[in-house]
């Protein structure tokens, strides 16, 4: 299965009755403007609705001060985390006090009239969505981004260190199954539930009792692309890649065990090009001499990075899909992941790079480095790979789905494609 399938069938009707006819979408994301990957699937959701003019609202929060803009059907209201937030990651804040908003966003979904709220988790923002449509009797949808119960388990590493070795075990996995029960019970608000892999629907469907469809994520290729490579013709380290939050749920930790394994190997031509920020950034420099750490990187910066990179080098075991895996794909870079959780869906053991655990990570890139002509078939199986992933299908097979909670009278007819004109 591809990471997002291509569309299929006769194309879609542009006409300006196939817009109206869509349904009018409230989003509520968990956040937008930050590195991670709701962010990244929510700023393309928005382009997805700008480039077919279809009625979208998106409400957020921001650091910015209010705001409320217009682009064609595509309408934003922006609004104010206040003083009384804190920050959950170095980019991310959640602010108790958002209720306070509450009746500026009532009064623009009873003008903007939806046929439904898409909310995308449990945060403030995510709250007040799914509270307001049940309070104005607009259906609900919520697609899973984060798997929030690993993180929880994550985040209390510290303290089970502190307890005997099986009673951390135990005290660990009774953390992440209430985690999950809670944000079970919150997601079971919603008539409908996506995910981005096949694992986590089929636990979803089993905790709420709700119908869950895939939403995988989508990759652009022209920006994400091999010829960005721009590295010194007399350059000849390898280079492993890492683009991600640097926190303790990315398992960055390994990053440093795989380089002290590769010295011991007696390899020496290489070094890493780390990218992002986070907690763990401080600890990392001091052991990872070999190194650079390039910041949080956008736009062609973030895509020259991807390409220079011979192998990206991803140990996490909390994503639940992989957007920089995708990425790196895309970039013609060949990709080592654990596996756990949605990179594992993505790459192709032994073809676009390896699935491996963690003790096996340095042995996976020193036999795969080891072999120039596998290197390069794994190079360019990676960027054929990533050619199948679009954007425009994840979200046309969003709207589709829609279609099964909208009440009869909103729904597109049955025998017509759904109404996502292109």
């Amino acid at each position: 299965m591809t990471a997002a399938m291509q569309s299929s069938g006769a194309p879609m009707n542009t006409t300006n009755s196939m817009v109206a006819s869509a349904p009018r979408v409230a989003y509520f994301p968990d956040s937008f403007h930050e590195v991670n990957g709701v962010a990244h699937t929510s700023r393309h959701f928005q382009a997805f609705a700008l480039r077919r003019n279809l009625p979208f609202l998106c409400v957020r929060a921001g650091d910015r001060e209010q705001s409320f803009t217009r682009d064609g059907n595509v309408e934003t209201l922006e609004l104010p985390r206040g003083f009384l937030s804190f920050a959950l990651e170095k980019d991310l804040r959640f602010d108790p006090a958002f209720l306070r908003h509450v009746p500026l966003i009532e009064s623009t979904l009873k003008r903007f009239k939806p046929d439904l709220i898409h909310i995308t988790g449990p945060s403030e923002v995510g709250a007040l969505g799914a509270a307001l449509a049940f309070h104005l009797g607009v259906p609900l949808a919520a697609s899973w981004h984060t798997n929030v119960h690993e993180y929880a388990a994550r985040r209390s590493e510290w303290f089970l260190r502190l307890l005997p070795k099986d009673q951390a075990e135990f005290t660990g996995q009774k953390i992440e199954e209430m985690a999950m029960s809670a944000a079970a019970a919150f997601y079971s608000s919603a008539q409908v539930l996506f995910a981005p892999n096949p694992e986590l629907c089929t636990v979803l469907k089993r905790m709420t009792a709700r119908t869950c469809h895939l939403m995988p994520r989508g990759v652009d290729a022209d920006l994400f692309h091999p010829a960005r490579r721009n590295r010194q013709p007399g350059d000849r380290d390898h280079v492993l890649g890492f683009v991600g939050r640097l926190s303790i749920e990315k398992n960055v930790a390994l990053l440093v065990r795989v380089q002290e394994e590769l010295e011991r190997m007696g390899h020496r031509s290489f070094r890493f090009l780390i990218v992002g920020q986070g907690a763990e950034e401080g600890w990392l420099r001091e052991r990872l001499p070999r190194a650079e750490f390039a910041g949080v990187l956008r736009g062609e910066a973030l895509s020259a990075a991807y390409a220079n990179m011979d192998l990206f080098v991803f140990p996490s075991h909390t994503d639940t899909f992989g957007n920089v895996v995708l990425e790196a794909l895309a970039s013609g870079v060949p990709a080592i992941v654990t596996p756990d959780g949605g990179p594992r869906t993505i790459v192709r053991d032994g073809k676009t790079g390896r699935i491996v655990p963690d003790d096996a990570f340095a042995d996976a890139v020193a036999s795969v480095l080891g072999d120039p002509a596998t290197h390069a078939a794994m190079r360019q199986a990676a960027r054929a790979y990533a050619l199948t992933a679009s954007w425009d299908s994840v979200f046309e097979g969003v709207y589709a789905a829609y279609e099964t909670i909208l009440p009869a009278g909103r729904r597109a007819p049955e025998q017509q494609s759904p109404q996502v004109p292109v």
